[in-house]
This record gives C-alpha cells, structure tokens and sequence, in this order.
C-alpha cells in the first residue's frame, strides 16, 4: 500500500444574525495558535465516526454555547486551498444558519471569547480563509 500524506478534515460555522438591521457573524477568539488572539469562526477537527454537520453543531456548541440540530445547517461548501491552514494541510466543510435575533454566545473549548459582531467590520481581521467563508455564505443565502 502506498504511503499518502496527511490531509485532516475540520468543520466550521457561519452563523448570521441582524442586530439593528446590520448583518452580525459570530466569532470566537482562538485561545491556541495558530492565530492566536484572532478571531475565527466557530469550528474544529471532524471527529472519526461522526458525518460533517454533526461536528459542526458539536464545534459550535463546544466553542459557544449555542446548541442547534444538524438539520437546521446548510453547508456551504468545502475550502481546501493547500496553504489554507499553517499547522498542515486542512480540508475545511463550512455550514451556514441564520438566526432571527442572535442568542447570549459563551467562549469555550479553545476559544477564549464569544461574541456576535458586525460582518463588514470583522472581514478584515479574521484568521484563515474565514473571510472568504462569510462571503460566500451570505452569497449563498441571497441567492435563496
């Protein structure tokens, strides 16, 4: 059997909420590098037995607080530029919700905060290709 190199699989969350009539994201604060300090969106390694969007409701819950059903995600698309993650090559699945108004988040696991913020002023400061995430969920949820 040939030897083939490493590729993990993570999974990660834009979740959308309007706050004043102004589309707001929420983000975690990343507690470990790489980006440390930065914010991301909600988001981790898929585990070994458990399908795309059942981790990513896993990562949110374990990153915010905010507990949702696999069913109530649409996944946006999979991001596996080779250089899209510095600790190795990464294979991100996005999903997307929308809430009405957004929900109290709490940081947790290896996020050191929590917090909704406004989508146009986070774009530039967050970490990975989290940016092109967020753009393309709201592309997506226009679209529909």
């Amino acid at each position: 059997m040939a030897d083939y190199p490493r590729i993990d699989v993570t999974v990660d969350v834009v979740a959308l909420a309007a706050v004043d009539d102004a589309p707001h994201v929420l983000v975690v604060r990343r507690g470990n590098p790489p980006f440390e300090g930065r914010w991301a969106l909600p988001g981790g390694y898929l585990e070994v037995d458990e399908d795309f969007a059942p981790g990513a409701v896993r990562e949110l819950e374990e990153e915010t607080g905010i507990a949702l059903r696999a069913e109530q995600l649409r996944q946006i698309g999979a991001y596996g530029a080779p250089d899209r993650d510095p600790r190795g090559r990464t294979i991100s699945v996005a999903h997307v919700f929308r809430l009405d108004e957004p929900t109290e988040p709490r940081g947790g696991s290896d996020a050191d905060d929590a917090r909704w913020l406004p989508v146009d002023e986070v774009l530039d400061d967050l970490a990975f290709d989290h940016a092109v995430i967020v753009q393309d969920a709201l592309a997506l949820l226009a679209d529909t």
